[in-house]
């Protein structure tokens, strides 16, 4: 937890966007995983392009990157920044399918909001693409994986027997 409060409060504890113009630009990257919990048999038409509406991780994938990109127009506090990378991947198992994005910026404040964004709204396209199929699925387990660069330095998200080996192949 950071030693500095709530940044995004002045102090009379009204609401206010962060200054941030007086730092440097610096790469910055965030990863974020969610995943979509479904029946095995949902996880096997879309796994073999089978959904009546289409390719869901096409979709899914393009979704996630216009969340990216669209974030402070969804946050009211978040800044709207220039993100120069992102990367949205899927793992299928028997019963959920896990999305991984990875945006990346050279700016003044990091891009956590945008690549949770870009997660949550991917998950929610797998679900409205699926939802004629299966109505129980859930999403859930969103959460920030790592973020680099900043003043606030790198962090990985700890769990137990963790290696810290973050996946490439998804």
């Amino acid at each position: 937890m950071s030693d500095r409060g709530l940044t995004h409060l002045d102090p009379l504890g009204r609401a206010r966007m962060v200054d941030v113009t007086p730092k440097d630009p610096t790469h910055r990257r965030a990863l974020a995983r969610g995943r979509v919990t479904m029946s095995s048999e949902t996880t096997s038409l879309v796994a073999k392009g089978a959904i009546n509406k289409g390719d869901v991780l096409s979709v899914a994938r393009v979704a996630g990157i216009q969340a990216a990109k669209r974030a402070a127009d969804l946050i009211p506090l978040c800044h709207p920044l220039l993100v120069g990378a992102v990367l949205v991947n899927f793992r299928i198992e028997d019963t959920f399918i896990e999305v991984e994005v990875s945006v990346e910026t050279v700016d003044r404040t990091g891009v956590e909001m945008e690549a949770l964004t870009a997660c949550s709204v991917a998950c929610l396209t797998i679900y409205d693409m699926c939802k004629a199929v299966d109505r129980s699925m859930v999403i859930g387990e969103i959460a920030l994986w790592e973020k680099t660069g900043g003043r606030s330095g790198s962090y990985r998200r700890p769990l137990p027997g963790w290696s810290g080996e973050l996946s490439s192949e998804l």
